[in-house]
């Protein structure tokens, strides 16, 4: 029996971060040694008021006499007076230092790991897309970030002078009566002990709260995606409710964070109260007792005030950084996810035929994830879509891949794209098995029109111009009148500067189907891949797509993918696919000749009674 693998160390999420942000560690430590100064030069006037009461009382054996020469009181004064001018002055400069870094590190690291968490989204594979909700991803690349922002600019500023304060006030006590500095640091123990107290036990909450706007943001991500369908079927109160619930979960999470950490500060003020009863009364018995000098109990009276009542804060701050922790640990997590498809090295020529080969190629889906984050839940069986698949699409040619629902078509093309990787068996393109290809290079050789007809929030011409961005006018409708779209576009109110909305909601569906061939046809792709690019079309727009394919395949490999048969009745080759495998292969005559699976198909699509063998 094999023995257990160690636990994998749980690594506190500053530390995290620490390690993350090698290249902002310069500015991180100038911005705390700033926080550092600010708060030596903060508490210097309280010391300045010890020694001014100290010239006062003790006139010509003063503190600011022996240590100056200056036997006269007003010039002490002035003395003293300089010192405070030049203590203020470097407690400003020293605090508008100490905010400009902390809040331009707050600002630079925040989009440093927006940036870096965005770009590993766009790297992880589509399986992982298809486990995990997008209004969740969108949670983390906003909100936790904007936490983690406000972390930086507030938070951690305040963790540094809370220290610092303490440290320094406490030296100072040290120095002036180590009886009442013992005295005065007794609840000092039982305000940081109920911090970890309170920091135990609301980060778990603060867990949850983040784990709850995940949940709205999902929800409201889909509903305003699917706000055409939510109209349609008249269920706006149903979804309001919906998101009612939701949002009241978050609301929930919220108060019982929010109960926990408001109970805080009036616990902390007890103990701040002891602190200052000691030194206030032990203090000034020592100076009447004529143990302690005038100014020095002044001082300590002051710094016991310095020394405890800023731990108050400490609940605002423990809000802040258990917010905080708990954001960084999921953009962390999300940065730590591991990229499953990995560019190769190799590149395709430049003039590349575009043969495409899958031998023995077998595929199965990962079970649905189940967890809050999208973790799988269990060890499902995987769904085996693709078992031992052979197909020869040579250069130039137009192949097409007909099957019943569920028989695997668009998973050919995704595996072609490297959208999922094969568990066993070769995809090549040119004899290059596709793992071996960067992915640019292999991306780039292949013009893709899904069923989704996905266009982007912009003009017409910025959306041809998508995969080829250095794309000439004339290169634009030169794609336009193959795909047969530059004559609408010619009629839309600006031409091909006009706009299409968001999802190109301002055009038609044949519109969308036809301006996205265009766009895979601008990059004049060696391959051009169609899945269902005629599933959602009319019959007028569907003949216009047939005119347009019949064009656009010469001299071109074309991978066909289609439910509407009519569609590549010219088809070099066609490819029946049944239970992961191809089982005919032949021309359009050939297989209503064979009476097969194809024959029965076409004779559903077309009326005709058609027997078949077998």
């Amino acid at each position: 029996m094999a023995a257990p693998e160690p636990p994998v160390p749980v690594v506190h999420p500053l530390r995290r971060l620490w390690a993350y942000a090698t290249d902002f560690r310069r500015r991180i430590v100038t911005a705390v040694v700033a926080t550092v100064l600010n708060k030596l030069f903060d508490i210097a006037p309280e010391l300045l008021i010890g020694v001014a009461i100290d010239v006062v009382v003790r006139t010509d054996d003063s503190f600011v006499a022996q240590i100056f020469a200056v036997e006269d009181r007003e010039q002490q004064l002035y003395v003293l007076a300089a010192i405070t001018v030049v203590a203020w002055v470097l407690e400003s400069v020293s605090q508008y230092v100490s905010d400009r870094m902390w809040r331009g590190l707050s600002q630079d690291l925040q989009h440093e790991l927006r940036m870096d968490a965005y770009r590993h989204v766009q790297d992880l594979d589509l399986a992982w897309f298809e486990d995990r909700a997008s209004g969740r991803l969108l949670t983390i690349l906003g909100d936790d970030v904007n936490q983690l922002e406000r972390f930086l600019d507030v938070g951690a500023s305040k963790i540094v002078l809370t220290a610092t304060n303490v440290v320094a006030v406490g030296a100072v006590f040290l120095a002036i009566s180590p009886t009442l500095a013992l005295l005065a640091f007794v609840p000092i123990p039982v305000i940081i002990g109920g911090s970890l107290l309170f920091q135990r036990r609301l980060g778990p909450r603060y867990g949850a709260v983040r784990e709850a706007a995940g949940r709205v943001g999902g929800l409201l991500g889909g509903n305003l995606g699917g706000i055409a369908t939510i109209k349609a079927f008249g269920a706006e109160d149903r979804e309001a409710e919906r998101v009612a619930e939701v949002s009241s979960g978050y609301a929930a999470a919220n108060r019982s964070a929010i109960a926990l950490s408001s109970a805080f500060v009036p616990l902390i003020r007890m103990a701040i109260l002891t602190g200052f009863v000691v030194t206030l009364v032990l203090g000034g018995k020592a100076a009447l007792d004529g143990d302690l000098e005038i100014g020095l109990y002044s001082v300590l009276v002051f710094m016991t005030q310095r020394l405890l009542w800023p731990l108050t804060e400490l609940g605002e701050t423990l809000d802040l950084y258990q917010r905080g922790v708990a954001s960084i640990r999921r953009i962390l997590d999300l940065l730590d996810t591991p990229i499953g498809i990995r560019s190769g090295e190799r590149r395709l020529a430049a003039a590349t035929p575009g043969a495409v080969r899958f031998d023995d190629v077998r595929f199965a889906y990962r079970p649905v994830a189940t967890g809050p984050e999208g973790e799988a839940g269990g060890e499902a069986e995987r769904r085996l879509v693709l078992r031992g698949l052979d197909l020869d699409v040579p250069a130039g040619e137009t192949h097409a891949i007909v099957g019943a629902t569920g028989a695997g078509k668009s998973t050919v093309v995704k595996l072609l794209l490297r959208l999922y990787a094969p568990d066993s068996g070769t995809i090549a393109v040119d004899g290059t098995p596709v793992g071996e290809l960067a992915l640019p290079s292999l991306r780039g050789a292949i013009g893709y029109v899904g069923q989704d007809t996905f266009l982007f929030d912009g003009s017409v011409a910025e959306n041809l111009r998508y995969g080829a961005p250095d794309a000439t006018d004339e290169q634009l409708r030169r794609a336009a009148e193959l795909a047969e779209a530059d004559g609408f576009v010619r009629e839309l109110p600006q031409g091909y500067d006009t706009p299409v909305g968001e999802r190109g909601v301002k055009l038609s569906g044949g519109q969308r189907q036809r301006l996205t061939i265009a766009r895979a046809l601008v990059r004049d792709p060696a391959i051009l891949v169609l899945d269902e690019a005629t599933s959602a079309v009319d019959n007028e727009t569907e003949a216009a797509i047939q005119r347009s394919l019949l064009r656009v395949s010469r001299e071109r490999t074309t991978i066909v993918i289609a439910h509407r048969l009519s569609t590549i009745r010219h088809a070099h080759r066609i490819h029946v696919l049944h239970e992961g495998r191809v089982v005919e292969s032949g021309t359009h005559d050939e297989l209503v000749a064979a009476r097969g699976r194809y024959a029965a198909l076409w004779a559903v699509q077309t009326g005709e009674v058609v027997g078949t063998a077998g």
